[in-house]
């Protein structure tokens, strides 16, 4: 159970432990950035992790980083995407962080042990760093954005991490880091279980249609109307397998999410077989999300 101090640690929105329902990224068009990154509040639960406290409170506090993350917004709503802001990235890191530890409670290995010999704690500050800096580069451009993110995050890691570890263990955490940024592209090809996670994390911040094109928007296709038929998503332990994801729909077309973007992103990860996923439309009725679709 998670004690007083972890509780008031949770973003609101959203809960550190619970992925499910959250509004959608704040509007950053039109803002001046001093007034959009003031609006920045990003918490995660550290438990204790000193270095991960560290990490985050920097990271909070660090104007170019979240300069870069209202461009990524800026840069998402010219394109009509709903959120790669900052409430992106704390559902991000919350989500990763609440899967590692289950992932590691139930015995699975990070290679931050594994092949480094360090400990499960510095498995955590990689998962946060990758999540915390994994869309840097939308604000640069969308294609490609995640190489963009790589020579961004570099620089800005040893910053963040200057004087939290010695070499060469700053070079091997900030690496890993990289590996997993680099590693949540579609084809991304993430080797170590810090990276799977931050891929999974990331595909996980779906509900109430989140990382499409809202229903709401005008744009009606597969995408925008699989994305507003997720309700809310609970990552809770798994009985058989480490990890159990339970995705609540209103609607059959949710499934798509699931499917093909969610198992898409699960699919030859370290974490694949690791965890248990559940989509199911909750109640006796299916939400109608459009009226109707015309070529």
């Amino acid at each position: 159970m998670a004690t007083a101090d972890e509780q008031r640690a949770r973003p609101q929105p959203p809960a550190a432990e619970d992925a499910a329902a959250s509004p959608a990224g704040p509007g950053e068009r039109g803002s001046d950035p001093a007034s959009a990154i003031a609006r920045v509040r990003l918490r995660a639960p550290s438990r204790g992790n000193r270095r991960l406290e560290t990490l985050l409170a920097r990271a909070s506090a660090d104007e170019e980083l979240r300069g870069w993350w209202h461009l990524a917004q800026v840069n998402s709503e010219r394109l009509g995407m709903s959120d790669h802001s900052w409430v992106h990235v704390q559902i991000v890191v919350n989500i990763a962080l609440r899967l590692l530890r289950l992932l590691v409670r139930g015995g699975t290995e990070p290679a931050m042990v594994a092949d480094h010999s360090m400990r499960e704690r510095d498995a955590e500050v990689v998962v946060a760093a990758g999540a915390l800096l994994h869309d840097v580069g939308m604000s640069i451009h969308r294609t490609d954005h995640e190489s963009f993110s790589l020579f961004l995050a570099e620089r800005k890691l040893r910053e963040l991490l200057a004087d939290v570890y010695e070499e060469p263990e700053r070079t091997v955490v900030i690496g890993e880091a990289l590996h997993a940024i680099i590693g949540h592209r579609r084809r991304g090809e993430p080797y170590t279980l810090e990276a799977g996670v931050v891929r999974v994390a990331d595909a996980l911040d779906m509900a109430h249609g989140r990382s499409r094109v809202p229903v709401g928007s005008g744009v009606v296709g597969i995408h925008a109307v699989s994305a507003a038929a997720i309700d809310a998503v609970k990552i809770e332990p798994g009985a058989e397998r480490p990890v159990r994801v339970e995705i609540e729909m209103n609607n059959s077309a949710g499934i798509f999410q699931v499917d093909d973007l969610l198992a898409q992103k699960l699919r030859q990860t370290p974490l694949e077989g690791q965890i248990e996923i559940v989509a199911a439309v909750e109640g006796d009725t299916e939400k109608r999300l459009i009226r109707e679709f015309r070529l």
